[in-house]
């Protein structure tokens, strides 16, 4: 069986090149939402992006500033150093640090600096020569499917259960950012079903909202969530689809508050609150006598009435067996007297733990 437990309630706050290929920029991210982290106590991983990209981008390209993703990668670069800084920087913060290889080299960079989790990102999700590279780390992957088929995805769920590698699958809109109407979170339902081994997640990009898609998400199934954070102390622009550290700080709360509403495991049965089983219990109808009923009489439908209130000690319509196997009595019962667990033959009797529930419930 695979282990799925790092997975979950898990944020990852992605950085992506929020740093502006700047460290002291990308140190004060990492401050600024670690202290978020710390004061809602959850479980969170702070995200890097590695790209070699002198081999990333091809030679004849990199010069090309007309082309928007080139621009971006080459405008953020961080020195080897650089990035060794942020990642002893998000351990000391008390986060786990994780990142996102974009090719094959990037992901020995991830073995060398320690990252107990790797992330593939959407534009990845169906690049094989990458994917193999990550696999042979043997470290557990979280993948964004933004834009995957179905075939695809089926594909990439069989390749890592094979190798018995933990996997999550992050329900993805692969739009930056994209709207409210656009979340479908409905596919976590999807997910789960389909992938039942698997830990699902949602990593998001809409930008109207801070608290009903987690929220919605969590109680849909959701363990692992994603969202691209940055701050807003230098007048730099904010990509609408990233968050400040207060709408981070919102977002864990509404975990919080979600997780609370859905309370203990969708697995089993909880067990019920002490007032409600109170409560219920004033509405539980007890069993009184028709008549007057002798000591050794076997209890029949016109011997006893229901009513309530349901008083200490007596026997309820949960309990009362009628006919040849049911009820004999071993004390006598006058009319309208309430049937006491004491009057009768029963097995209740002889489990303390039932006979007392009996002898506490009721007036």
């Amino acid at each position: 069986m695979i282990d799925r437990d790092i997975f979950e309630d898990l944020f990852v706050l992605e950085v992506t090149n929020n740093h502006l290929g700047n460290l002291e920029r990308g140190l004060e991210i990492v401050r600024q939402h670690s202290r978020i982290v710390r004061f809602n106590n959850v479980r969170a991983a702070i995200k890097l992006q590695f790209r070699d990209i002198d081999k990333f981008i091809h030679k004849d390209f990199r010069e090309r500033s007309d082309i928007r993703y080139i621009r971006r990668v080459t405008d953020t670069k961080l020195a080897k150093i650089h990035y060794e800084t942020l990642v002893e920087n998000i351990r000391k913060n008390g986060c786990i640090p994780m990142a996102t290889p974009f090719d094959e080299t990037s992901v020995d960079l991830c073995v060398e600096f320690g990252m107990p989790i790797i992330k593939i990102a959407s534009a990845d999700s169906d690049d094989w020569v990458l994917i193999e590279k990550i696999a042979s780390t043997r470290k557990p992957v979280i993948v964004s499917i933004g834009g995957l088929s179905q075939k695809d995805l089926d594909d990439l769920v069989t390749f890592f259960a094979n190798r018995e590698i933990p996997l999550a699958i992050n329900h993805c809109i692969a739009a930056y950012p994209h709207e409210d109407s656009e979340c479908e979170l409905n596919q976590i339902d999807f997910l789960k079903n389909r992938y039942p081994d698997n830990t699902i997640g949602y990593s998001c990009h809409e930008y109207n909202d801070w608290t009903t898609s987690i929220m919605m998400a969590y109680a849909k199934g959701a363990r692992t969530f994603e969202r691209h954070i940055d701050i807003n102390t230098d007048g730099v622009e904010i990509a609408k689809y990233s968050s400040l550290p207060y709408q981070i700080d919102t977002w864990f709360k509404a975990f919080q508050k979600g997780k609370l509403f859905c309370g203990r495991s969708g697995r089993e049965r909880k067990l019920p609150l002490a007032r409600e089983t109170e409560y219920l219990n004033s509405y539980i109808r007890g069993v009184y006598a028709a008549h007057d009923l002798p000591e050794g009489h076997q209890l029949e439908q016109e011997d006893v009435y229901l009513a309530i209130p349901l008083q200490k000690g007596q026997i309820s319509c949960r309990e009362l067996m009628l006919g040849k196997y049911g009820h004999k009595l071993i004390k006598p019962c006058v009319k309208d007297q309430a049937i006491d667990i004491n009057m009768i033959d029963t097995p209740y009797v002889h489990d303390e733990r039932l006979h007392k529930i009996i002898e506490e419930r009721g007036l």
